[in-house]
């Protein structure tokens, strides 16, 4: 009887041991998983000398190629201006790539310029939305990057041939619709948008916005919003005040409705009649990263329209609509 009891007891201890072992084993993994993710495959893989060289090599090469993000500020000239993602090297897809490459070359090493980096965005700290009711001018000046705003409220003749042109370009700009314009031209602006344009709010009936009662502005404002999806399924998010009449009631009362009011940097004063040369050449002069182009469907800005993409592709910018210049978002590598 006692050489039983004590089979048991030792049976028991043993038992007890194999699951404490490995208890230990499966928490030492999770940890590893858990604290250091990709890191552990280098410590079960990558344990020689020429991949230990490769990941330091790796490690020191992103201190310089990392780009840190700019936030966004509000200026006391521009207002609100928005942030740039940074950009950091992925050192663990970097490092496995790399590997790759080596073994399908059979080389023992790589050069700087040999390893295939891969990058990951970094969003600023201050993001647009943290800066609360102001009204945006510009881009940022670190992004090369500018858009075309048109607002429509007349000039139905001339809107088609700037679309063309926009098509031949492969160019997507931002047309900012009057509300009333669009209640009688729907069809018109489902052509807009089935070209690709982003649409947004120019008020209902293009009134100065600062010379309205608190209810009218906000209705101005609420009416095109509500036919903008209505009508288009457009879930509105930029206002473009009519004439440029606002003041910080205005912003207020868009940023009450989710919207963020946007303005211009440069107006090619397209209403005045001005020869289609001119507007090119104010394009070629004064464009800048970050640049918000102001134009309507008129004869001169269909004329001009053209040239000034060529204008602004010849200073090494990309055009893109107000969701993708006032983004934090990096433009793609081409």
């Amino acid at each position: 009887m006692i050489r039983r009891k004590i089979v048991v007891i030792a049976c028991s201890m043993a038992v007890a041991l194999i699951i404490g072992q490995w208890s230990g084993v499966h928490a030492f993994w999770n940890q590893q998983i858990t604290e250091t993710p990709g890191q552990y495959a280098f410590q079960l893989f990558g344990g020689s000398s020429e991949d230990s060289t490769l990941l330091t090599q790796i490690k020191e090469e992103a201190v310089r190629r990392n780009v840190a993000p700019i936030d966004a500020v509000h200026d006391r000239v521009w207002k609100a201006i928005p942030g740039y993602n940074g950009l950091e090297v992925d050192i663990d897809q970097t490092y496995q790539k790399a590997l790759a490459l080596k073994e399908s070359q059979s080389s023992p090493t790589l050069s700087l310029n040999q390893i295939p980096y891969i990058y990951r965005q970094v969003k600023p700290k201050v993001q647009l939305e943290d800066l609360g009711a102001l009204p945006i001018y510009r881009g940022n000046p670190a992004k090369k990057m500018v858009a075309l705003m048109i607002n429509v409220a007349w000039g139905n003749e001339y809107l088609i041939p700037m679309l063309d042109t926009l098509d031949a370009a492969k160019v997507k700009a931002t047309f900012f619709l009057d509300g009333s314009w669009l209640n009688k031209n729907a069809d018109l602006a489902k052509e807009i948008q089935k070209r690709g344009h982003q649409l947004e709010n120019h008020a209902y009936s293009h009134p100065n916005m600062t010379q309205l009662t608190e209810s009218r502005a906000v209705l101005e404002i609420s009416r095109t919003k509500d036919l903008l999806k209505s009508s288009l399924n457009v879930d509105n998010r930029w206002f473009a005040p009519p004439s440029g009449d606002f003041n910080q009631r205005t912003v207020e009362q868009a940023a009450a409705q989710g919207l963020k009011t946007v303005l211009w940097t440069l107006d090619t004063v397209d209403w005045t009649k001005p020869s289609p040369q001119s507007i090119v050449s104010k394009i070629a002069k004064r464009t800048e990263p970050g640049t918000l182009i102001l134009l309507h469907p008129t004869q001169s800005s269909r004329d001009a329209l053209q040239g000034m993409i060529q204008a602004i592709h010849n200073k090494g910018l990309e055009l893109g609509t107000i969701d993708e210049t006032l983004s934090s978002d990096r433009i793609p590598a081409k």
